[in-house]
């Protein structure tokens, strides 16, 4: 059978928190109203203890709104401002309704204004309670712990996007022990840790094979509809839950945008390029962040220019062209941390590569300088390519800008990483870095393109800062 997190578990955990955390917020209130007295004074000094009948009825309604509301099930992939919406409109609920209970019952004491604060501490302790919890739980998947093994049916577009969003949301629990493909598609998702284990045919094998999958995604063309369902029932005959994802055209879902036409139901599918509005408040943000850290950043080129010129002959920058949005090429500027023939030395370490696809790595690159090691470990030879963006050729945030050569490499499908400014950081630099494989890179880059706001840059910059820190993944 397959092994499962025990989300019952966690459900039980937080209704118990919640009931706690009500009692606390009514407390709280109390306090606020009678013995701080906020916003107006009271005229009748009332007792904690006269209240527990009141306090006792609002943790009842409470419990009842959650539960109706169904704010205690487990919906993977909501955004956590949405999560604590439905927790303060339940909630809004059962006031409104102690509120009308009150107004009949007409209970002494009573304090309506005491409701109001039960209410906004409610909201806030259940909003820091979901906050902990998330972080709790992102720390323990990224350790392995309660993650959900999950297989992946299809390897076209569909597909493609399922993996990424599994790529870039470990937060979700899941963990893609592999894919099968769907014997149309011509390209392969993954090549390293997310393996091809087969064909769609081979569902009922790899089941078998691998009894940790707790859960199918089947993510098949719609002119497959027929195995689709019949691959649905095969998981299920072997106790496994499927999800099915819809193939609308092999679009990505966050590329289509539903509407209402009179009653008529319609969709537009949006180009995978930032709009102009977009690009503009990105083009704010990459100078404001720079004017930001002109006075550090200009402390640390200094630094490692002194440490370049003194560890080995050569310039200190390294110019090289890169393609940047549309395919256009441009040259990027690094600070040099090889020895000045390293390009000549290339040809002959190419049995040395450790990267996959078309990208060229060494973990322990002999052409490297001393400097050039301590630079590249904490990324300061990235430092120059702030002149990139102040030009208005690269990001701050964005796809890795790739070689002449690795492109002309691509597949159609990579391609799409093109579709915006190449940045000094990026999705998938503080999801592995260079411990990622090429397709993997790929996939993240195009889930942050198709999921791009002004919020995810600014998470990708903060993530990068351990990154830099301790070099994870850096050589």
């Amino acid at each position: 059978m397959s092994s499962r997190p025990n989300f019952r578990l966690v459900r039980w955990l937080t209704i118990g928190s919640d009931v706690v955390l009500v009692n606390l917020a009514f407390f709280c209130a109390y306090v606020v109203r009678y013995q701080l007295e906020w916003i107006r004074p009271v005229t009748f000094y009332e007792p904690y203890v006269d209240y527990l009948p009141q306090q006792g009825l609002l943790t009842l309604l409470i419990i009842g709104a959650f539960a109706q509301t169904r704010v205690w099930t487990r919906r993977r992939g909501e955004f956590i401002i949405d999560e604590i919406g439905r927790a303060a409109y339940a909630s809004a609920a059962a006031i409104a309704v102690m509120v009308m209970a009150t107004f009949f019952l007409q209970p002494v004491p009573f304090s309506r204004l005491l409701l109001v604060w039960a209410y906004l501490f409610l909201v806030l302790f259940i909003a820091m309670a979901r906050l902990l919890r998330r972080l709790v739980l992102s720390v323990l998947y990224q350790r392995g712990v309660g993650v959900e093994h999950v297989l992946v049916v299809g390897s076209g577009e569909v597909g493609r996007s399922v993996i990424r969003t599994l790529l870039a949301r470990p937060e979700l629990g899941y963990r893609a022990v592999g894919y099968l493909t769907d014997g149309f598609s011509q390209n392969h998702l993954g090549s390293g840790r997310i393996p091809h284990l087969g064909e769609h045919t081979d569902l009922v094998r790899v089941l078998r094979e691998r009894p940790e999958v707790g859960t199918v995604f089947i993510s098949l063309p719609a002119r497959m509809h027929e195995q689709s369902a019949r691959l649905t029932r095969q998981a299920h005959q072997h106790g496994r839950q499927t999800l099915i994802v819809p193939d609308l055209f092999e679009l990505s879902l966050s590329r289509v945008a539903f509407a209402n036409m009179a009653g008529l139901p319609v969709f537009s599918v949006r180009d995978l390029r930032l709009s102009r509005v977009s690009m503009l408040l990105k083009r704010v943000l990459d100078l404001l962040i720079i004017l930001l850290l002109l006075p550090l950043g200009l402390l640390l080129t200094a630094l490692a220019a002194i440490l370049i010129r003194l560890d080995s002959p050569g310039p200190i920058f390294f110019v090289q062209t890169r393609i940047g949005k549309d395919g256009r090429p441009f040259q990027m500027v690094k600070f040099r941390s090889m020895v000045q023939d390293a390009e000549a030395r290339k040809a002959g370490l190419l049995e040395l590569n450790d990267a996959t696809g078309p990208i060229f790595k060494i973990k322990k690159d002999p052409r490297l300088t001393r400097a050039g090691r301590l630079i590249r470990r904490l990324s300061l030879d990235e430092l120059p390519q702030f002149y990139n963006v102040l030009r208005g050729e690269m990001s701050l945030v964005g796809p890795r800008p790739p070689l002449p050569e690795e492109v002309a490499q691509y597949q159609p499908w990579h391609m799409q990483r093109l579709g915006v400014k190449g940045g000094i950081t990026g999705l998938w630099q503080v999801s592995g870095r260079s411990d990622l494989t090429f397709d993997e890179q790929c996939l993240l880059d195009i889930y942050y393109i198709e999921n791009w706001s002004v919020l995810f840059d600014v998470r990708i910059m903060i993530q990068t800062i351990p990154f830099m820190l301790f070099g994870r993944g850096a050589y």
